[in-house]
């Protein structure tokens, strides 16, 4: 079922999300975030976006018509996720979110990071990723702790909407 994604200002999108701890409840809830965030061409989705409080993040796409230069990145459901940077380089790209429609912004984050956590069926789940696929990965992760990415902006002279920052149409490839 596709579910009203959140929008920024809502307190819910503030919160610390909780540990999931019963991983056969998940189901119907990863078939609805699943259902939205195809509906929504995202390339993520987190738990928090569709007003439920628990540490689950999903994302991934082969090809997306929000992000045409993307490499592909695997589709991956998420639970208790910890992210650990590879390095302390960090690289800058546009982000946007299906909480904060119409918006883009710069945002830095890390390069190379190993994330963990399990899978729907409580099966540990550990890789190393780089570029637009741990740019993701922190994007949603971001959300389980209350964090929308324009809190992350350094420069607000690279923040506003798609239609006035690119008025010919060639806004960036997100991340």
């Amino acid at each position: 079922m596709i579910r009203e994604v959140l929008r920024m200002g809502d307190p819910l999108l503030l919160l610390q999300a909780q540990p999931v701890s019963d991983f056969s409840a998940l189901s119907s809830l990863i078939e609805d975030m699943q259902d939205t965030m195809r509906h929504l061409d995202g390339a993520g989705l987190a738990a928090p976006q569709i007003g439920v409080s628990l540490r689950v993040v999903m994302f991934g796409f082969e090809n997306n018509p929000r992000y045409p230069e993307a490499v592909p990145v695997p589709f991956t459901v998420l639970i208790n996720p910890e992210l650990t940077p590879l390095s302390d380089e960090e690289e800058e790209g546009w982000e946007g979110c299906l909480s904060v429609p119409g918006l883009r912004g710069v945002v830095p984050r890390w390069k190379r990071l190993r994330y963990t956590g399990f899978d729907l069926s409580g099966k540990r789940l550990e890789r190393e990723v780089e570029g637009f696929h741990a740019r993701v990965v922190q994007h949603e992760c971001d959300h389980l702790e209350g964090i929308l990415y324009p809190m992350r902006i350094r420069d607000f002279s690279r923040f506003g909407f798609i239609e006035e920052l690119f008025p010919q149409g060639n806004a960036p490839e997100e991340g």
